[in-house]
């Protein structure tokens, strides 16, 4: 708790803690607690800035979810989520519950069967950052320190590092500061956090993103992405309803015009979306593993149920050619953006369930099947790294290591998003396209480009959507492995 929770402060009127064994009325308790406490903020905030500084502290505080088991008794584990690992009090805080709602509902229906307990649903002592609070008002923003003429911090609870971590998700923290245990992986604050950066990077709202995305580096795939939208929302069977590009333009008509905004975000989102939340999110990260880690970083708040890498990469065989495809089922991690979080010691494993729907696919697409599939596709370790002009070197020392690994292939962003999805327990896989061998003279220069990216992008973005396809068919309980799950993991998903 605080310290200057002690003191005199200004906040809602809220219900007391109540317990229910249904989700879907635990999940409508959550809300009203969160619309109470933001909207009192938000209410605040206008008044302050219109009418000066309020004559106490105003605070509201995030709704939390509670649990405690005391037996020991065997439960059904086949998911590997949806249960505690032992007796025990859990807890999380939880934001934008309207956002979550189904995941909520769903976490909450499994702890609730699985355990035969109740979950208590009331008021945490996390405040909500007054930043956080009016997120979700376009009219209101707060203003800078030094605009108010009195210390904005002074007044309102602002964002806080010590709870805005991934100490939970990266095992540092096994026990929240009430002495409870975490029962989700991200506390409110950190989701919270991610959302405003989401925003920020990929000018599209959290609310339209959908449970399995693609990360591209390149513009074509992005071009391609509409195209292929505006097709499916032409054909009324296909399940899409709508595409939305940043600035949350949505259209529904596949003649509908998308506009160019005056200023592109850094890493540009596209959705083609399905009512259930089952479509796809396309973001072009650009090149690099810095851009990689940051946008993993805050979609997995999201929890997606798994993301690809569908983009071009360096083939290091002479038997490869431009245009052929790598599957990968190893990564060598020489990126170094996430080796505080994830040490390189740690294996990356591939996951055979996205692994046979990224194969499939590629036959699918290309019409070559066992055998035949090898002359336009290899398999085997993709190297990630983060010098861009790695080639420039002296080539003694890279490419001797990139033998010793075997590797196939080589770029700067695949074991970036593997290994976080690794991290956060997010599904991933990783289908790249040879556009280069540099170690074999054929560098990527535009003239050798241009009939390989008119040629292969097509198929490529087709091989990655119809994966995740695939995907969205194959039960959730096979697609979140007990390979992503450590000795001591939160119940949540």
């Amino acid at each position: 708790m605080h310290d200057d929770a002690i003191l005199p402060a200004l906040t809602p009127d809220l219900p007391a803690p109540a317990t229910f064994t249904d989700a879907a009325a635990a999940v409508a308790r959550l809300e009203l607690l969160y619309d109470t406490a933001t909207r009192f903020l938000i209410d605040r905030l206008t008044a302050a800035l219109t009418q000066g500084r309020p004559p106490m502290r105003v605070r509201a505080f995030y709704p939390e979810i509670r649990l405690t088991v005391t037996s020991h008794a065997k439960i059904d584990s086949r998911l590997s989520f949806g249960h505690v690992s032992g007796p025990g009090t859990y807890a999380t805080t939880v934001t934008r519950p309207d956002l979550f709602r189904n995941y909520l509902t769903q976490q909450i229906d499994l702890l609730v069967q699985n355990h035969g307990v109740a979950v208590t649903i009331g008021v945490s002592d996390t405040p909500i950052p007054v930043h956080f609070a009016v997120s979700g008002s376009p009219r209101l923003t707060v203003p800078q320190e030094g605009v108010l003429d009195f210390s904005l911090r002074d007044v309102f609870d602002v964002p806080d590092l010590a709870t805005t971590n991934d100490d939970i998700v990266n095992g540092v923290r096994l026990t929240n500061p009430d002495g409870s245990l975490p029962l989700a992986p991200f506390s409110a604050q950190r989701v919270d956090y991610s959302l405003a950066r989401l925003s920020h990077y990929t000018a599209t709202d959290a609310e339209h993103f959908q449970n399995h995305v693609l990360f591209t580096n390149y513009q074509f795939y992005v071009d391609e992405f509409e195209a292929y939208a505006r097709a499916a929302l032409a054909d009324g069977g296909s399940g899409y309803t709508a595409f939305v590009a940043p600035g949350n333009q949505v259209i529904q008509a596949p003649d509908a015009q998308v506009g160019l905004l005056a200023k592109m975000p850094q890493m540009p989102a596209y959705h083609l979306k399905r009512p259930d939340g089952q479509g796809i999110t396309l973001v072009n990260i650009g090149v690099g593993p810095s851009n990689a880690k940051t946008a993993t970083d805050h979609i997995a708040v999201l929890r997606p149920h798994a993301w690809l890498m569908v983009g071009h990469c360096a083939g290091l065989r002479n038997s490869q050619s431009l245009g052929d495809f790598v599957l990968a089922h190893a990564y060598l991690r020489e990126d170094h953006v996430l080796d505080d979080d994830l040490p390189v010691w740690v294996p990356i494993p591939a996951l055979a369930e996205i692994q046979i729907a990224l194969e499939r696919a590629v036959a699918e697409v290309t019409q070559l099947d066992g055998y035949e599939l090898k002359r336009i596709m290899r398999t085997g370790t993709v190297a990630t790294i983060d010098n861009r002009n790695w080639e420039l070197r002296d080539q003694s020392g890279p490419v001797q290591r990139l033998s010793q690994s075997r590797a196939i292939a080589l770029d700067m962003e695949s074991a970036t998003i593997a290994a976080n999805g690794f991290r956060f327990r997010v599904p991933y896989g990783t289908l790249l396209c040879v556009s280069d061998k540099p170690l074999h003279g054929e560098l990527k220069l535009p003239g050798m480009a241009s009939d390989f990216y008119r040629t292969q992008v097509s198929r490529h973005l087709q091989i990655g959507i119809r994966a995740v396809e695939r995907l969205r068919d194959t039960p959730i309980a096979r697609i979140h492995s007990r390979k992503l799950r450590s000795f001591d993991e939160t119940a949540f998903l």
